[in-house]
């Protein structure tokens, strides 16, 4: 076989600037297999008016109705205290006849969480009615992985998801270090 210069011909500029193309490409994907985007919980630990202990999780979702809502998930003072869902929506959206339950679904398992909204006598006493409160303790129980929810509030909202990165962080109420 008799090769010369003139036996290779070189490559297209179009073909190289696709190589290149492919090669970035393939180092962004490779760097997102090896140092994935991680959802962090952002609790927060705070010490209360009488020096108990209070760590919650805030974030704000919305429904299907593009309408915005707090969600406080809470525990104050010990390992064993309730783990309280405060849901907070613009003063004057959240008019509910207590004790309404709030409905969570995930798959195919239901739970209904007690109305404590008229435990707490701030939130009693209120006369902008935006907030209620919600017993999120049977939920924690029963969870044993970060899944997606979906809660329902009559008089509020028919329907909110929740991430799984959220459930998450209401989940590591109990234990704020492994976060």
């Amino acid at each position: 076989m008799d090769f010369n210069k003139n036996s290779f011909k070189p490559l297209p500029k179009r073909f190289l600037s696709f190589v290149k193309i492919v090669s970035c490409l393939l180092v962004v994907f490779i760097y997102l297999l090896i140092n994935p985007f991680m959802a962090k919980a952002q609790l927060q630990n705070l010490k209360v008016h009488d020096g108990a202990s209070l760590i919650r999780s805030v974030e704000s979702l919305r429904d299907l109705d593009y309408q915005t809502w707090q969600m406080v998930a809470y525990k104050e003072g010990s390992l064993d205290s309730t783990k309280t869902l405060r849901i907070v929506g613009y003063p004057g959206t959240l008019r509910l006849d207590h004790p309404t339950a709030l409905r969570v679904q995930a798959g195919l398992r239901t739970w209904n969480l007690d109305d404590i909204t008229l435990l707490n006598e701030n939130l009693a006493k209120d006369p902008r009615e935006a907030a209620a409160e919600f017993d999120l303790t049977p939920l924690l129980n029963d969870l044993t992985n970060n899944r997606p929810l979906r809660l329902f509030l009559s008089g509020a909202f028919t329907e909110l998801p929740v991430p799984p990165f959220v459930v998450g962080e209401w989940r590591s109420i109990d234990n704020p270090e492994k976060t």
